[in-house]
């Protein structure tokens, strides 16, 4: 085909297409994404650039959703055992506790509050023992503090109450099984500090009933903590009407750092209030840093992508030489032209970014779904690979996949642009 052939040709399509208010920058670069027959290589190589962006954004999805997972889960299991604001006193043990729930109870976002006992003692089932903490509540209350409640397998909190002579107490599941304790067995719970005879420091012992048995899900509390009623544990402890502490819960646990000051400030000296995220800071902010640090990592795997993306429109430009110098002739700009193959990238890194959304939906859907990946309890506190989709998580992947994708275009871009339309058109 001669050069005034294509020369018409090429302005005929531009000019229907223009009179269909389409840019006529945008119809060239989705014709440039089919090259000739002859050039089929290219054609594959847009293939592998789309692939490799989808390839980038699946993963980074996926990762992202399981870490995000891992944060919701653990702290979803960290509050179902504990409140979300504690109140402590400097002294140790708290006197009045009944005053000091009553002065915060009308506080704005306190839904409710309730005493407990928390100290460490050794628990004995036969030959087997192993340390643990021993939390002493009042279950008529503790339901509406935490969501221990949810997690019992077996009993009930109102049977903490005295049965057959012995007080009643709940354990974890692991410690259950690693004891052989079953419900309804009569366990040894043990003190090193107790009364001084004459021959030193006597432990402290006495026999509870399990009545109940508890799975959090989380390693940590289902083999290191027993739950018995306030009362037995104050005279386990031989506290009297004394308490460890207060536990607090709100309507929002993200007000929590807000409600605590308030509480600090009502009651003052010796108190001090302490919330979930304080007590839990360490864990949640090394999630946080391992979450950014695998976003860091898994975006290099859209930069690859982007080089790909680089060489197709290189190698685009080079084999449309003759079509740019055509345009150039025509009175088509620099800008113009570079406007071509920017669209072009950009394309490619859009309808990668689409099937990288899509991919990496299902696929974080599936093991969500059918938790297909388990987990060892006992070293990632959890039963199975957690999988939680944000929309933040979604958003900043594709923004972030589509400005890589369109960074990528500039510089084969602007050498089609200063490319001298002379010489590809002086054998024509």
């Amino acid at each position: 085909m001669s050069t005034e052939q294509k020369r018409n040709n090429t302005s005929s399509r531009v000019t229907r297409h223009a009179s269909l208010h389409f840019p006529y920058q945008l119809f060239i670069a989705l014709r440039y994404l089919k090259s000739r027959k002859r050039h089929r290589s290219v054609s594959f190589n847009t293939a592998i650039s789309i692939g490799g962006v989808a390839l980038g954004v699946m993963a980074l999805l996926v990762v992202l959703s399981v870490m995000s997972g891992f944060h919701e889960d653990l702290q979803r299991k960290i509050l179902g055992v504990n409140a979300h604001i504690v109140i402590l006193d400097y002294k140790g043990t708290i006197e009045n506790h009944e005053n000091i729930i009553e002065k915060i109870r009308g506080e704005k976002d306190i839904v409710s509050a309730s005493p407990f006992v928390l100290g460490q003692v050794m628990v004995s089932f036969g030959s087997k023992g192993q340390g643990v903490y021993l939390r002493g509540i009042n279950p008529a209350t503790e339901e509406k503090t935490t969501d221990i409640a949810k997690h019992l397998k077996e009993g009930r909190l109102s049977d903490l109450d005295e049965k057959d002579g012995l007080p009643g107490i709940i354990l974890g599941k692991e410690l259950a099984n690693r004891l052989g304790v079953f419900r309804n067995d009569a366990i040894t719970i043990l003190s090193p500090t107790g009364e001084i005879g004459p021959l030193g420091m006597l432990p402290k012992v006495k026999s509870f009933k399990v009545v109940g048995i508890f799975e959090v899900g989380m390693f940590e509390y289902d083999s290191n903590l027993v739950v018995t009623g306030l009362k037995p544990a104050q005279d386990f402890f031989k506290l009297g009407d004394s308490v460890t502490g207060i536990e607090v819960r709100i309507s929002d646990i993200y007000k929590a750092g807000d409600v605590r000051e308030r509480i600090q400030k009502i009651l003052g000296y010796p108190y001090h209030a302490r919330d979930w995220m304080q007590m839990n800071k360490n864990l949640f902010s090394a999630l946080r840093l391992e979450k950014f640090a695998m976003f860091v990592i898994l975006v290099l795997i859209i930069l690859v992508a982007s080089f790909n993306i680089v060489s197709t429109l290189i190698m685009n430009v080079i084999e449309k030489q003759r079509e740019i110098a055509i345009l150039k002739t025509m009175g088509a700009t620099n800008s113009g032209i570079m406007a071509i193959f920017m669209f072009q990238g950009f394309i490619i890194g859009l309808i990668g970014t689409i099937i990288g959304l899509v991919s990496g939906y299902a696929l974080s859907y599936v093991l969500n779904t059918y938790q297909i990946i388990k987990l060892p309890p006992d070293i990632y506190y959890l039963s199975h690979l957690p999988v939680k989709m944000k929309l933040s998580d979604f958003l900043s992947v594709s923004l972030s996949a589509i400005l890589i994708s369109f960074l990528s275009t500039i510089y084969p871009a602007w050498q089609a642009a200063k490319l001298n339309p002379i010489e590809p058109l002086r054998y024509e």
